[in-house]
């Protein structure tokens, strides 16, 4: 059995701040997260949950498509609904549970479940872009497994790190198609497009640790999900009285993390991180009619027009989180740590993913060697923007509702519980 080291090192004092990750740019929510499969302990059980609250809200909305001929691509004129002061965001739990066991001196591995991804927009109906959007939610639920293989190297010890996790998405969407009730006509009415998906991924990654001074690196790389079967239902009964089964597909993002810590001091640790995520790659998502499956589905032009049906416009670009923070062992029973992340925002024209800025601050408890409590909370800054027609390779997005955005607020409160022996 390896010897149990209850120092500064174990106290991982990242884990410390997990509110502050959980409101990252794109649909990112917990992310991926790696770090029980470094605790010295031969079994750990850890698990935590987050609750997140943005505070976006939206002023100076306008309903830019306001023609009245749905034949022509009008929907109504939403502009006497209210326009100041619309809550988009809704507060939001994200969940984590994992197990790590040591396999020897060699080999640590662990399974976790997650829930990476996630979005919840609800304007509702009242308001004048309800032809964007009224509701829309995504989640996600990741089961992983993953293992590490050390070896002595100089003063310190490399680990090799590899694993694999299988990944549901789901979700839908909700906007108001007609409203024209100043003719007299039956043509308003809400569409509902309700989604899911499945697939598989991987990561492979290296660390370098040295025990005595609290000291690891580690690069992670985690693949793509290809949904490469998306399926699901846009429900137009409210509209015209169909419902059209729909297909599509899309890539959840590659990432590439590099974290460090080590110690400064007796008792003080120092850790930080740099991360990109391929965002870039979900752009404008086509759902096609099910029944035309053979003629394939993709984002149509005017150039090149598809039998797409419906589409969830994003426009992202890659996003890049970087963060930096502290960390003190106060006694054998109380750690703490603080920590200041910038996420680099992702929207390009269109959506409310700005830049954010996240003070995080966490304690660690240890009440016997083999119980840690931690809390941890933290406060953010929703940076301002503004959303507006794009048009991108000849094709317009954005074009239903324009608003703007102040800076707002987020906050996030978290707590986990581990059990060491």
């Amino acid at each position: 059995m390896r010897k149990k080291n209850f120092g500064l090192g174990a106290m991982t004092a990242a884990t410390l701040l997990a509110a502050t990750s959980a409101q990252a740019g794109g649909l990112e929510r917990g992310g991926y997260n790696i770090d029980l499969l470094f605790d010295p302990s031969d079994y750990v059980i850890d698990s935590s949950v987050t609750y997140v609250n943005p505070q976006r809200k939206l002023n100076n909305v306008r309903d830019s498509n306001t023609g009245i001929l749905p034949p022509l691509g009008g929907d109504g004129n939403l502009n006497g609904r209210p326009n100041e002061g619309i809550r988009a965001t809704e507060g939001y739990w994200v969940k984590r549970l994992g197990v790590k066991a040591s396999i020897g001196d060699a080999v640590d591995c662990m399974a976790d479940y997650s829930e990476p991804w996630g979005a919840h927009l609800n304007q509702g109906e009242n308001w004048a872009g309800a032809n964007e959007n009224i509701e829309t939610k995504i989640k996600s639920q990741n089961y992983a497994t993953t293992c590490s293989y050390s070896f002595d190297a100089g003063t310190g010890k490399l680990r090799i790190i590899g694993g694999a996790f299988y990944q549901e998405v789901s979700g839908f969407q909700d906007r108001l198609v007609y409203d024209l009730p100043a003719l007299g006509l039956p043509l308003s009415g809400v569409g509902h497009l309700g989604l899911k998906a499945d697939g598989w991924g991987w990561r492979a990654g290296v660390a370098y640790e040295i025990e005595e001074y609290a000291l690891r690196t580690s690069l992670v790389y985690n693949s793509a999900v290809d949904l490469d079967n998306i399926t699901g239902t846009l429900n137009l009964s409210q509209v015209n009285g169909t419902i059209i089964p729909v297909f599509g597909s899309v890539s959840m993002p590659d990432s590439l993390e590099f974290k460090f810590q080590t110690g400064v001091a007796p008792g003080w640790l120092v850790f930080g991180g740099v991360k990109w995520t391929d965002w870039s790659q979900l752009q404008s998502i086509p759902f096609c009619p099910t029944a035309l499956r053979s003629a394939g589905c993709s984002t149509s032009t005017p150039a090149n027009p598809t039998n797409e049906v419906t589409s969830l416009d994003l426009l992202y670009r890659d996003g890049w989180t970087i963060s930096g923070g502290v960390g003190h062992k106060f006694n054998e029973q109380w750690s703490g740590a603080a920590s200041l992340t910038w996420d680099r925002g992702v929207s390009t024209g269109i959506g409310t993913h700005t830049d954010t800025w996240t003070l995080g601050a966490g304690v660690s408890y240890t009440p016997t060697e083999n119980i840690e409590l931690r809390l941890s909370g933290a406060l953010g800054l929703l940076t301002s923007g503004s959303s507006r027609e794009v048009v991108k390779d000849g094709r317009a997005y954005g074009q239903r509702a324009s608003y703007d955005f102040d800076n707002d607020l987020v906050s996030a409160i978290s707590t986990s519980l581990k059990v060491k022996f």
